[in-house]
């Protein structure tokens, strides 16, 4: 097994000099207008900086009609923020000659650096080591910048874009310089205004996170806007986030690289299940962070989120002109996670009375081909039915007609949407087909969002109601075991029957075993407990018992076990000719029941969670499993083994009982409790947990646990 040590948790590194300063120089400016330190002069001028402006050209005392330094080290001393508009081989020496001068930060533009191999991550190495011994918040290298547009600084590669007339009340933050400007191209494009715009790069030294730290408390900035690849500190990242979730300041994070890929370093089915992505994406999730999967979900979130400051709970309710969507809505919403609820009796009856007697008044609303006669319907219906508690927002969907039936229903919509206090918003049926500038301006004016496809509406809205009702959880959550420090001596892989001593002192059913070293050890243990038996080899080396031939099952009496064990000990011997064993495990066998999995993993970055699902060989073949936080609550942890496909088998199938869910509800909780209770325990596998009829328990059959060594001061 290889050894994973755990991340050091690491602080926000102070970003508000080179984010807000006060003067600025401008390294390696050049003659030629269109060069890197030119364009940023252009863009400042156009930008109408107010700080100080130093420039630095090699040789030269004036460059484009400005008084120009020689070197860095004729600098005034504690400029706030540097430049570096130097190629990569000059980044060392300027950057040195930065920290003599006490400049408080430095945006390396160059690339060539860790994202072009070894030598490259050595030389980018060698600049963070100078960054931080200087005390420079340094961005870069390999990055564009950013622009600060509520202080109109931008410090860019390029010329910087003026931004629209739009309030700046989003941040972004990218680790791509190209998805940076994409995204902040269609956040203008829907009319939100942003308030920073952030290029990390290789984040050699300054990471998402240290912008993170500084864009919670900044009072302009309501949402902020995550682009990653890679979160490089993420015990740093999740405290931000609590910090940014007591601030009621939504994150939305789009993180790259879906992938259920295991770690090469995993011991147990449980660490080879828990893939990066899928680690990331439930502590996120769990923690109230909006995680999207696409650039249009992305945009579309945040459309939600700038407009509407409390997210829903509750279900959508849905207004619309067409049969045909209500069956779309149900499937997309069911899709997404989110019910769409049936109306209360009162909201029923108001609706009753403002419709034909064709046209049901139920939830999503088909108004039909009364809504030519009537289109105030459109937002009459659509503020009744955000009156019903049961209804957390409202999507109007339409088919719009002609040019002038559009702007009719517009009309009719916008005013009561824009109304709201609930999340609400317009969807148009009928993709990219044309529409008036008439119509479009109403929404403008109205300021009311407006979606061309109403699949990305209603998905949009579903995201945001989870985030809603992970906000919720994360004010009443409390985990649903609590265990007191434990100490364990052992270290490695912990083989089971010394695994098992363990889950018994925290109270998880066994079969009661024994250890026998001998073969008559085992005849009399096997005599004791009552046949039929188990026998199990067990080494702190051997994994894999049934791989190799230590598992012998169903064994019914006493020669059977003398000859079991003959056939045991042959098997290892073959399979691990220099293992030695500690002696075999006897059991008795178990009854039939729904065999899971229970675990958990201790992600060296991320932390501790824990996974469930069907066990046995199913874990291998089917991976029907589902990771849950170790914090989770007991509502939380049964949520998340019904989400399970195979929930099914736990609640009876064709002529089985139910099985006693709580009782797994419980011992994975207990095992989230052993991961927060011992900081060193890296991995535990319980597979099969074999559970029984409700009211009748669990027990585990076998376990694994991976214990790393202590640190040793």
């Amino acid at each position: 097994m290889t050894q994973v040590m755990l991340s050091e948790q690491r602080k926000a590194f102070p970003v508000t000099r080179l984010l807000r300063p006060r003067s600025i120089a401008v390294v390696g400016v050049s003659q030629d207008p269109a060069s890197f330190g030119a364009t940023v002069l252009t863009s400042l001028r156009n930008f109408e900086y107010g700080g100080d402006i130093h420039i630095v050209s090699r040789g030269r005392t004036e460059v484009l009609g400005r008084a120009a330094f020689p070197s860095i080290d004729d600098l005034p001393s504690e400029i706030d923020a540097a430049v570096l508009c130097v190629p990569r081989d000059a980044t060392l020496d300027a950057l040195e000659a930065c920290g003599r001068r006490k400049i408080g930060g430095a945006i390396v533009f160059a690339s060539g650096f860790a994202e072009t191999g070894a030598d490259g991550r050595a030389q980018q190495e060698r600049l963070a080591k100078i960054a931080r011994a200087s005390g420079i918040a340094m961005l870069g290298p390999n990055c564009l910048g950013f622009t600060n547009f509520l202080d109109g600084v931008p410090l860019r590669m390029g010329l910087a874009a003026r931004p629209p007339a739009h309030e700046p009340i989003v941040a972004l933050v990218a680790q791509s310089g190209a998805m940076m400007s994409a995204i902040r191209d269609a956040m203008w494009a829907h009319g939100i205004g942003l308030t920073h715009a952030i290029s990390t790069g290789n984040e050699a030294v300054l990471g998402v996170e240290d912008f993170l730290a500084d864009l919670i408390d900044d009072a302009a900035t309501q949402v902020i806007v995550l682009f990653v690849e890679h979160i490089q500190s993420p015990l740093l990242f999740l405290e931000l986030v609590a910090r940014s979730r007591a601030s009621n300041k939504p994150i939305v994070l789009f993180h790259s690289g879906r992938s259920h890929a295991a770690r090469e370093s995993a011991s147990t089915h449980t660490g080879a299940l828990c893939g990066d992505y899928a680690t990331m994406k439930t502590l996120v999730e769990h923690n109230a962070v909006i995680l999207v999967e696409s650039f249009d979900e992305l945009i579309d979130v945040t459309t939600i989120m700038c407009r509407f400051a409390e997210p829903p709970t509750q279900g959508i309710g849905i207004v619309t002109n067409s049969g045909a969507f209500r069956g779309i809505a149900f499937d997309v919403c069911e899709t997404a996670g989110i019910g769409v609820p049936k109306l209360s009796v009162e909201v029923s009856a108001q609706l009753r009375e403002m419709l034909p007697s064709f046209v049901p008044a139920e939830n999503p609303l088909d108004l039909a081909t009364q809504l030519m006669r009537e289109p105030a319907l459109l937002g009459a219906t659509a503020e009744v039915m955000l009156r019903d508690p049961a209804i957390g927002s409202v999507v109007v969907a339409v088919v719009v007609g002609t040019a002038r039936q559009a702007v009719e229903k517009a009309l009719a919509a916008a005013p009561a949407l824009r109304k709201a206090t609930k999340p609400a918003l317009f969807a148009v049926i009928g993709g990219d087909a044309p529409l008036s500038e008439e119509f479009l301006n109403v929404f403008k004016t109205e300021d009311v969002a407006l979606f061309r496809s109403p699949d990305r509406a209603l998905r949009a809205m579903a995201r945001v109601t989870t985030y809603g009702r992970s906000m919720q959880a994360s004010r009443m959550r409390r985990p649903a075991i609590e265990l007191a420090p434990i100490e364990f001596t052992e270290t490695g892989v912990i083989s089971e029957y010394r695994s098992k001593k363990l889950l018994a002192m925290v109270g998880i059913p066994l079969l009661g075993g024994r250890l026998a070293t001998s073969v008559e050890e085992s005849c009399q243990f096997a005599h004791a407990i009552g046949f039929p038996v188990a026998l199990k080899a067990q080494a702190p080396g051997l994994v894999h018992k049934s791989d190799a031939g230590g598992v012998v099952l169903n064994i019914g009496n006493e020669q059977e076990l003398r000859d079991a064990w003959t056939r045991l000990h042959r098997s290892i011997a073959n399979a691990h000719p220099n293992l030695v064993l500690d002696g075999v495990l006897v059991e008795r066998m178990a009854r039939r029941g729904v065999e899971m999995v229970v675990g958990a993993r201790r992600d060296p970055q991320w932390g501790p969670v824990v996974i469930v699902g069907l066990g046995g060989i199913w874990v291998e073949a089917l991976g029907d499993v589902c990771l849950i936080p170790s914090t989770a609550s007991s509502d939380e942890i049964l949520a998340a083994i019904r989400s399970t496909r195979g929930a099914k088998l736990l609640g009876g199938f064709r002529s089985e009982p139910p099985a006693d869910i709580d009782a797994v509800v419980q011992i994975v909780g207990t095992v989230a409790a052993m991961m927060r209770a011992m900081p060193d325990l890296m991995e535990i596998d319980i597979n099969p947990l074999v559970v029984y009829p409700a009211g009748e328990g669990a027990v585990a059959l076998d376990a694994l646990m991976v214990v790393r060594e202590a640190k040793r001061d």
